[in-house]
């Protein structure tokens, strides 16, 4: 292992990663003790963080099910952070048993490297790879994700950033470069997006997320804040929406209970899911 990748190691054990924490509240394994205690502040704060990740986990998995009952095989999972409980590739080997392929996306070596440590104990390498490569690499990420040689840039391809734009602030401009993947897709590809919203008529939940806010600015390796709706609609401009359009997360095409049923707007958190025409 070269210097700058241990360099790159150490840095991540040691600071707090919004991939581990996410993990941590889905209830998994692998993370750290910086991971769980940032993730335990963030519950005292906002007890519902948990319930968060619990809604749009399950999200994913119906948008999943949506695109391979669309006839997609193929996805692209930017930001996957660490495969953990509903991991795309088992949602969808549930649905289509050995046809589809999945290329998971994150930026962290550890991520990275506890992505392939399960892909090698619950997938199939030939279907299934994890690469490290960042959301803003742009054509660079695109090149590595074909030179896996499991994505086929000819046929429908169902790209997910989910509970991901949340993460890079305003001045990054992460509607562009989501614009440009969104034009290496072929026609009828899917763009699914999760994103932190909070009502604007909730103002005690918007005085907690600026608070978390500035938690994750200071002690995480990414910020994290939450969008007006018109700004993650945005995200999905040029696209034709998916009923039931762009929703709290227990309203996209609700399946089974959710910690949020009976109450949407709890989960603070979008939904949708737009097809290329």
């Amino acid at each position: 292992m070269s210097a700058s990748n241990t360099d790159r190691l150490a840095e991540s054990v040691n600071k707090v990663s919004v991939g581990r924490v996410y993990d941590y509240l889905l209830g998994g394994v692998h993370n750290y003790a910086v991971d769980q205690a940032f993730a335990e502040e963030q519950l005292r704060l906002l007890p519902d963080i948990r319930d968060f990740a619990v809604s749009n986990r399950a999200f994913l998995g119906r948008a999943v099910k949506y695109a391979v009952s669309q006839g997609i095989r193929q996805f692209v999972d930017i930001g996957s952070g660490l495969p953990t409980q509903g991991n795309v590739h088992e949602v969808a080997d549930e649905v289509a048993p050995g046809e589809c392929r999945v290329v998971y996306i994150d930026n962290e070596p550890i991520a990275r490297a506890h992505a392939e440590i399960l892909l090698e104990k619950t997938a199939d390498p030939a279907r299934h790879r994890a690469i490290d490569a960042d959301f803003f690499d742009g054509g660079l990420l695109w090149e590595r994700v074909l030179a896996t040689g499991v994505i086929d840039e000819t046929q429908p391809i169902a790209l997910l950033a989910v509970a991901l734009l949340h993460f890079m602030p305003p001045e990054t401009h992460p509607e562009r470069m989501l614009a440009y993947y969104r034009d290496r897709l072929p026609e009828g590809s899917l763009v699914v997006v999760s994103h932190a919203h909070i009502d604007p008529s909730d103002t005690e939940a918007l005085a907690v997320a600026k608070k978390l806010t500035e938690s994750y600015t200071k002690k995480a390796n990414s910020p994290a804040m939450p969008r007006p709706r018109e700004e993650i609609a945005a995200f999905f401009e040029g696209l034709e929406m998916v009923e039931p359009g762009l929703v709290w997360l227990p309203e996209w095409r609700p399946e089974g209970q959710d910690p949020y049923s009976d109450d949407p707007a709890r989960a603070r958190g979008l939904a949708g899911v737009g097809r290329k025409i």
